[in-house]
């Protein structure tokens, strides 16, 4: 029997789209729920003192080969964002707005999906209230309770050795990559 994981993501971030994708099927095959913790990618990498892909511009160019070509082995529906990067903050506060409102799945599901599949600006407020009116959601406001939650999500997450995603924690231990789900779940068998 596979045991529940942690699963450290930030909507930026198209790796953890494809792991987000590869997740949802091992959730249904294995009836386990698997504990989605958001963070902020930008925060993580300043935190290690990293410079991101998306600003070193030959990681950038292979970063979109290597997404396309990883999607297409796992079957996966994926369009490199033509916005990329966008800011995910909003995005990612709003993961906590969503969880306390019981629509974190729906939440993740429905940004993933509009950030990784169907090429959305995500810059665009209109459209993200839109987005959020499909799962009656109606608006986000970020007080700074949730300002703060964020920011102490990253810093906890950092402090268990996290420095980027996606990342997972399983039995005290830490993966990286999407393409490391494999060691992730034997480890969650013992």
């Amino acid at each position: 029997m596979i045991k529940t994981f942690e699963f450290y993501f930030d909507f930026s971030s198209p790796y953890s789209f494809l792991a987000h994708k590869q997740i949802r099927k091992i959730e249904l095959e294995n009836n386990i729920k698997v504990n989605y913790k958001p963070v902020l990618l930008g925060g993580l990498h300043k935190l290690a003192g990293i410079t991101a892909n998306a600003f070193i511009p030959a990681k950038a160019k292979f970063m979109i080969r290597d997404c396309k070509m990883c999607a297409e082995k796992l079957n996966i529906e994926f369009k490199f964002n033509s916005f990329f990067p966008t800011s995910s903050l909003d995005l990612m506060r709003g993961v906590l707005i969503a969880e306390k409102n019981n629509k974190k799945k729906e939440y993740i599901d429905i940004f993933f999906d509009a950030y990784w599949k169907n090429d959305f600006n995500l810059n665009d407020k209109s459209l993200i209230l839109k987005l959020l009116k499909k799962i009656a959601l109606t608006k986000m406001e970020f007080e700074d309770e949730i300002k703060n939650e964020l920011k102490n999500k990253t810093q906890e997450a950092f402090n268990k050795g996290i420095f980027g995603t996606p990342s997972f924690i399983v039995n005290n231990k830490m993966f990286f990559g999407q393409d490391r789900i494999e060691f992730v779940l034997k480890e969650a068998e013992k």
